[in-house]
């Protein structure tokens, strides 16, 4: 189902972007009035205004409804392959690098400063 929502919410998306090209700005108007030749179109001088702008909205209302289906799809799902997951915590011994340090340990007093300086060359 979710594979249907989001085929449907790409397919209504890129019908917007076809649509919206194909409309005419706020001028193209006055060219048609003085015989630009959109009068004798399939729709008529003002008809595929009115589709192009009713096809837009029922379009635009299929990606408003999609978008909210696959925010609802991806709220209650119960494993999430995002980005932004955390992973769950371990209770296993860390490995790497760090795994490997000694850590001192309580009982054992800790060596000489003296013996350290010692080794190191001056």
């Amino acid at each position: 189902m979710e594979t249907i929502l989001l085929v449907v919410h790409v397919i209504a998306a890129l019908g917007i972007i076809g649509l919206v090209l194909l409309q005419h700005g706020k001028g193209a108007d006055m060219g048609a009035a003085f015989g630009g030749g959109a009068s004798g179109s399939v729709f008529g001088a003002t008809g595929s205004a009115n589709f192009l702008s009713r096809a837009t909205a029922i379009l635009a209302t299929v990606f408003f409804l999609t978008s909210m289906g696959l925010t609802w799809f991806y709220a209650h799902k119960g494993t999430s392959k995002g980005v932004m997951t955390t992973p769950p915590a371990s209770t296993a011994p860390a490995k790497g690098p760090a795994a490997d340090v000694p850590v001192p340990s309580p009982d054992k007093p800790a060596a000489d400063a003296d013996s350290k300086t010692k080794d190191i060359p001056k």
